[in-house]
């Protein structure tokens, strides 16, 4: 099954997080099948490819409820 969810970046006490298409039993840092975007929690930026990220979706990937809350909240602006 594939999911798109978070891949934490950065360093310590700063984190960077890119958003991936992954199969769900890989783990969080492993090499991800697809980028689809950033967000950086710490000035609140963000970029999301929502048309692949809604195609991605309509094939069978599933979103982590992190990723629904950030395109919710900038499909939202």
């Amino acid at each position: 099954m594939l999911k798109i969810r978070l891949k934490k970046l950065g360093r310590k006490k700063k984190p960077f997080y890119r958003i991936i298409l992954i199969d769900s039993r890989k783990k969080r840092d492993s090499k991800a099948i697809a980028e689809l975007g950033f967000y950086n929690p710490i000035n609140k930026n963000s970029q999301l490819n929502i048309k692949t990220i809604k195609a991605k979706q309509q094939e069978g990937a599933i979103l982590t409820k992190t990723v629904e809350t950030l395109i919710y909240k900038i499909t939202k602006q």
